[in-house]
């Protein structure tokens, strides 16, 4: 007895090409297939976002004793539905100037294992 298999179709974004890349998934959630990809990181990147998109988390806070923002980001993808929760820790940084970069601002965002970073000094 075969599985039943749903096709979907992304738009890679890693590099200019744009590839229209098909993800073949069985009932079980599986990847069965990935084509129309034309590199590596191409047919990755389909086939992890038909079954766990992640993306970066990028945003800007305030300091104290600054006028400037603080720009921050996740030190790598996240798990999409987990954007909204992670803008929130970020949002309740409370932080004080100097700040530099590369500075961890939270070790585990969100339970994510993944930390949230300063991208810039501030003095």
């Amino acid at each position: 007895m075969q599985l039943a298999t749903e096709v979907r179709t992304y738009t890679c974004i890693c590099c200019p090409l744009g590839c229209s890349i098909e993800v073949s998934i069985d009932e079980d959630g599986c990847v069965t297939d990935v084509s129309g990809y034309s590199c590596a990181r191409g047919k990755e990147y389909a086939a992890n976002e038909a079954i766990r998109p992640e993306r970066m988390v990028t945003a800007i806070v305030c300091a104290k004793g600054c006028l400037e923002p603080l720009s921050v980001k996740t030190a790598s993808p996240v798990p999409k539905e987990s954007i909204a929760e992670v803008l929130e820790a970020i949002r309740a940084l409370r932080l004080e100037a100097p700040v530099r970069t590369g500075a961890v601002l939270i070790e585990d965002v969100c339970a994510t294992g993944i930390a949230v970073i300063a991208t810039k000094d501030i003095p």
